[in-house]
């Protein structure tokens, strides 16, 4: 079948999976599961429920972490003919409750760790007509129960999709300036998560680790997931990760780099008395043998560092502007120091050493920022904002953010992100931003305390001082860093993990 917007993939996934396992999650003690046959049923009940309500063309918001009743709704309110606003659970009541406004959010679908926000948007977003809780039994105090308008609402529902009209709002979490309210189409998502073959096979078992409302795991862990047939297991915390890998034993997991890191550092933590594919069966459940990394720039020596314990690491390359996915490694074509191959959908171009990109995965635009879409989109190019460059073979090369350029007074361009990898590298180098500071290169170094305590290094600024010194020896005399700040604490993130910088 042809297949041009949300609708067609729940459709094309229940004639060939049908009562094949869709989703797996844990109710208490535990494990329960969902068939494509079920996830089909549901989300047409939350349309009908939708156009019961006369929501339909209305924009909708989700707030929760990832559970099967986020997923299904997702799919009930854009199937039909409604806009999605996936909203992130971590932020404050009152940056949502903006959030709401700005996206003109006439219903609401919450999970109950954010009681508060449903609380808090009785005042704060008078436009909102419906509230939903997730979990609740039964409606109470105008809060009404997701689970008595699911059965209230069982039965068939088609409706008309254009593949281009607006599907959903997703907010950026910038590391600086105000969010964006990124606009994607139907054709946006659906292109984005058929256009390349993995060559996954059906049944395939992943697990779900990162939020939601970020549209990597949107497009890669629900939308392309449900497409090719997978298992998708739902982790229920990030505190819960290692427990969940070994109950559901994924093959696939994705990931940021934050993660892979930190779970590098367990495996190296293990020792060598067992054979390194052992130590990792142990740590991942005993069956993974991929991860996927995207999100942020991941140090390619990982990719080397992983494969010792048996797990292939693809990494690929994307923006919520782009639905995500730009580039892409592939298990059979992966090319370490590259961020993969432009998907077949999308084509590149490098402007002034910026990567732009232009396709069907390109965003509509900014919910009401005008001016913004302009400075954004160039005859149907994005300008992603990432320096970096492109090969004959059209792989896909970071080399840092424009936004984030050093231009010195001689005239010299500096990418402060090629810097801050070489550094990083060192066990120490925790955390790390370079910038310019009275005309000249700043480092600020949150180092690894454990480290430092563990390896009994006691002067630890001395130390990364050498660590300063060992770089500006190989480095051009313009590259050099020449003031070291060192921190007591972490750097300032987004809810993405991302070091803000200010």
């Amino acid at each position: 079948m042809a297949i041009s917007n949300l609708r067609d993939i729940v459709q094309y996934a229940t004639d060939n999976y049908g009562d094949r396992p869709a989703y797996r999650y844990k109710v208490g003690k535990e494990v329960a599961e969902k068939t494509y046959n079920d996830v089909n049923r549901d989300t047409m009940a939350i349309s009908r429920m939708i156009e019961a309500f006369d929501m339909k063309g209305k924009h909708v918001a989700l707030i929760g972490t990832t559970t099967y009743q986020w997923v299904s709704s997702y799919f009930g309110v854009v199937n039909s003919g409604s806009v999605a606003v996936p909203i992130d659970a971590q932020l404050p009541a009152d940056a949502i409750c903006e959030l709401l406004n700005r996206a003109d959010v006439e219903m609401l679908i919450y999970d109950e760790i954010r009681a508060d926000v449903a609380v808090a948007v009785k005042s704060a977003c008078p436009q909102i007509k419906y509230i939903v809780s997730m979990q609740a039994e039964a409606e109470k105090d105008g809060v009404l129960s997701w689970k008595e308008l699911l059965e209230n609402n069982r039965g068939e529902y088609t409706t008309d999709i254009d593949a281009n009209q607006l599907c959903t709002i997703l907010f950026t979490s910038g590391t600086t300036g105000i969010s964006k309210g990124v606009m994607l189409s139907h054709r946006n998502l659906t292109e984005n998560a058929t256009c390349l073959d993995m060559k996954i096979p059906v049944g395939n078992v992943s697990l779900t680790v990162l939020p939601i409302n970020h549209v990597y795991c949107l497009t890669m862990d629900v939308i392309k997931a449900l497409y090719i047939g997978s298992v998708v297991c739902i982790n229920d915390s990030i505190m819960h990760i290692q427990k969940n890998l070994k109950l559901f034993q994924p093959d696939m997991v994705l990931m940021v780099p934050l993660m892979i890191e930190s779970f590098y550092a367990k495996l190296k933590a293990a020792g060598d008395q067992l054979p390194k594919e052992e130590i990792a069966k142990f740590a991942f459940g005993g069956k993974l043998k991929t991860i996927c990394s995207g999100g942020a720039y991941l140090d390619p020596d990982y990719v080397e560092k992983f494969a010792e314990y048996g797990i292939t690491i693809l990494q690929g390359y994307g923006m919520t502007e782009c639905s995500p996915v730009i580039s892409n490694n592939l298990e059979w074509d992966n090319r370490p120091g590259s961020v993969g191959k432009l998907l077949p959908n999308c084509e590149g171009k490098i402007v002034d050493n910026e990567i732009w990109v232009k396709g069907s995965s390109v965003m509509m635009g900014y919910y009401k920022m005008p001016e913004e879409t302009a400075e954004a989109l160039e005859d149907g190019w994005l300008k992603t904002g990432d320096l970096g460059y492109i090969d004959e073979d059209n792989y896909v090369y970071i080399t840092g953010r424009k936004k984030n350029l050093i231009i010195l007074a001689n005239g010299e361009n500096v990418s402060p992100e090629e810097i801050e990898n070489q550094i990083v590298k060192d066990d120490l180098v925790k955390e790390i931003i370079v910038r310019e500071k009275d005309k000249v290169i700043q480092a600020e170094i949150f180092p690894d305390y454990e480290y430092a305590e563990n390896s009994a290094i006691t002067d630890i600024p001395a130390k990364l001082q050498e660590i300063i010194d060992a770089y500006n020896s190989d480095a051009p005399i313009y590259r050099r860093i020449a003031d070291l700040v060192v921190r007591e604490t972490e750097f300032e993130k987004n809810t993405s993990k991302k070091i803000k910088r200010h």
